[in-house]
């Protein structure tokens, strides 16, 4: 017999498939010259590559599917064993446009120059966040083949740009999760392009977070960064997730936006239940909790 044949296009072959691929059956149904009221209408679409019928109500359990299903193949393919996740508010200004933003402050009225004053001040995660991404990216883990710690984003501006830029600049590739929203939304460009996913549903872009997620930095933010602080707490607290370390910046800003001693005061949370959270304000402090919590070895930060 001779071997060298490909054994998909051997019908003689005892191995592989002995029924078209689903690509090489749409190339047949292009191919077709049949022009005819029957082949012209909607009807006569092969389903898969039918998009009014993937978009029906009644096919929604099916995208369901498609968005866990692609993003995970995606990142399976990439060698991606797990990831460092970063949350925060696609608002806090970088460095730079926190200077531009200053130097107009004088022109605005008192409430305006308050807002923009506060997130003036929050500038320094984005240098914190990039920092942690960058630092986290040059040490380049690797265990059973597979790459440790892989930075992800939303994919947005700020932080999550912040968060792609850090380990772009230290040679590494990023993850970016993005979703389409009504207003215009597009991936920062830091974002590792086959890397680069998008959503429309919410739970199902915030489930691909936590899948690899090793450990989640969050940044202040607004109910988006709040929405998934508190589902990856509520996961850990219940017990459907195993602990990871959760790395909360801006001590002062989230104590004022949420009381978390009030709740335990309240007995609505254990008092245990704040262990959860572990405060940080610098790039250093969390690469130093990451290793703490995996009892990995790095003298840089000092860990042992």
């Amino acid at each position: 017999m001779d071997k060298s044949k490909d054994s998909a296009e051997d019908p003689q072959h005892l191995v592989g498939r002995k029924f078209y691929p689903a690509e090489v059956e749409a190339n047949f149904a292009d191919s077709d010259p049949t022009d005819t009221p029957q082949t012209r209408h909607p009807a006569y679409r092969l389903a898969f590559r039918d998009t009014d019928f993937l978009l029906r109500e009644e096919l929604r359990p099916v995208r369901f599917q498609l968005e866990l299903l692609k993003p995970e193949m995606v990142l399976e393919e990439a060698r991606v064993g797990s990831t460092l996740v970063m949350y925060g508010s696609a608002r806090i200004p970088s460095p730079e446009a926190a200077e531009k933003m200053q130097s107009g402050v004088g022109y605005l009225s008192d409430n305006q120059r308050t807002v923009t004053e506060n997130l003036i001040a929050k500038a320094k995660y984005y240098d914190e966040a990039y920092k942690l991404a960058k630092m986290v990216s040059e040490k380049a883990i690797v265990e059973e083949g597979l790459r440790q710690f892989v930075v992800c984003s939303g994919g947005g501006p700020s932080i999550m740009e912040a968060a792609n830029k850090g380990a772009s600049d230290a040679g590494a590739e990023s993850i970016g999760l993005n979703i389409v929203l009504p207003h215009e939304q597009a991936p920062n460009a830091y974002v590792t392009p086959y890397l680069s996913l998008n959503f429309h549903y919410f739970a199902l872009r915030k489930m691909h977070f936590l899948i690899r997620a090793r450990a989640v930095a969050v940044f202040p933010g607004g109910f988006g960064t709040c929405d998934e602080l508190f589902e990856l707490l509520t996961l850990i607290q219940t017990g459907k997730m195993k602990p990871i370390p959760i790395l909360l910046f801006g001590r002062k800003f989230w104590n004022r936006i949420v009381d978390f001693e009030g709740l335990a005061e309240e007995g609505t949370i254990s008092k245990s239940d704040l262990d959860l959270i572990s405060w940080c304000e610098t790039a250093d402090e969390a690469w130093k909790s990451i290793c703490n919590f995996y009892k990995l070895s790095d003298p840089i930060s000092g860990c042992d």
